[in-house]
């Protein structure tokens, strides 16, 4: 039952909450069953079932996207992470770096002065003695 995953008292969450926890919850059922079809098409020796699996492995993928394309639609930082990730050529793990480097080329150059270069914890590096 997908009211388990709750955290806190039903009662202290919003609607909105409680639909973001349905459409995350069901994403990951959706995800499971891709993966549980998965092994079985592999595992099966018989190539009509296996053919059967494949499909509803397909199938499962597909509501899968669904539930994903609801994210996006109702929650912006879904919204700005699929934009940023989704459908791109470059490396993966190259990706946010880029988008950090945009984001403080953005900024105005008064902004940048203010930023503060250190943490006042001082050089964690060590010397070289």
């Amino acid at each position: 039952m997908s009211s388990e995953g709750y955290h806190e008292p039903l009662e202290q969450l919003s609607a909105e909450t409680r639909d973001f926890h349905r459409a995350i919850t069901s994403i990951i059922e959706e995800l499971e069953a891709i993966d549980w079809y998965n092994q079985r098409a592999q595992a099966c020796a018989d190539e009509a079932l296996r053919e059967i699996l494949i499909h509803n492995r397909n199938e499962e993928v597909e509501h899968a996207m669904m539930g994903l394309e609801w994210l996006r639609r109702n929650h912006e930082i879904f919204r700005k992470n699929i934009e940023t990730y989704i459908g791109t050529s470059e490396p993966i793990t190259e990706i946010e770096d880029a988008a950090n480097a945009d984001a403080a080329r953005k900024l105005a150059p008064s902004e940048s002065r203010q930023r503060p270069t250190e943490l006042g914890v001082g050089n964690l590096r060590k010397v070289k003695r």
